[in-house]
């Protein structure tokens, strides 16, 4: 008599939740000069740089961002939009053929598309405010604690100068000890600028591996997209995020 063979079946152990961690960054960071000199410190606030790690949050903020920025081209026509008569291409019955009652159906040549993409589609996704900010402190943060925001007193260029942009490159890197800042290839920095200077935006705009931005205007998206995060002028860029952090 033939045994009916056990067979085991292995419980799968349930997901333990993960609780975030806090960002740890450090209390104060180094202020740098254009030539890499260290010329003093400043006291990082706690509500930009000591908040935890939200990877949840940023990756829904990083996602609506880029949808909103989602440009909607793709277009095609259907059978009530592609040119054509609307005449039935031969009589309905007695040709022995299949019937067909215009040439603008999807099944013939130059007809209409069935199910094709309409331009009319909106893509953009509702950002609350609290989430953007929430998600700007969290990276913020994140990049104090992994010595990856470098402080300068003060981007001054008499001119529009890419090689002094390149030299004022290879001291920061030097002096903040992050190499990568002046060898990176691509995306290696972002320059918060702490007001809109025509010259420092022209003398990097040659450098591709380096983006120039108000500091008004920076985003979750663009910080994330670069290694490093370099602020001018901190103590005004700090009163200027920690508007835009603090509830109002």
């Amino acid at each position: 008599m033939a045994t009916a063979k056990k067979t085991t079946k292995s419980i799968a152990s349930a997901p333990v939740e993960r609780a975030e961690r806090p960002a740890l960054a450090p209390a104060e960071s180094a202020i740098f000069s254009m030539d890499g000199t260290k010329v003093g410190t400043i006291a990082l606030p706690k509500e930009l740089f000591g908040m935890p790690w939200r990877s949840d949050l940023v990756h829904q903020v990083a996602l609506a961002m880029q949808a909103n920025k989602r440009q909607n081209r793709a277009h095609t026509k259907d059978r009530s939009e592609v040119s054509g008569s609307g005449k039935r291409p031969w009589k309905q019955k007695g040709t022995g053929q299949a019937r067909h009652s215009s040439r603008r159906s999807p099944l013939w040549r130059h007809g209409g598309v069935t199910f094709g993409p309409r331009n009319d589609r909106d893509y953009s996704e509702k950002i609350n405010r609290k989430m953007r900010a929430g998600a700007l402190a969290s990276i913020l943060s994140r990049k104090a604690k992994d010595g990856e925001i470098i402080l300068v007193d003060k981007l001054s260029f008499a001119a529009p100068k890419t090689a002094e942009a390149k030299n004022a490159l290879t001291a920061l890197a030097k002096g903040a000890a992050s190499a990568p800042l002046a060898s990176k290839k691509r995306n290696a920095a972002i320059f918060a600028l702490a007001d809109y200077d025509a010259n420092a935006i022209k003398s990097f705009r040659n450098i591709n591996s380096i983006m120039t931005e108000e500091v008004r205007c920076i985003n979750p998206v663009d910080i994330l997209a670069h290694k490093y995060l370099v602020i001018e002028n901190p103590e005004t860029a700090f009163a200027t995020l920690l508007s835009r952090v603090k509830s109002k």
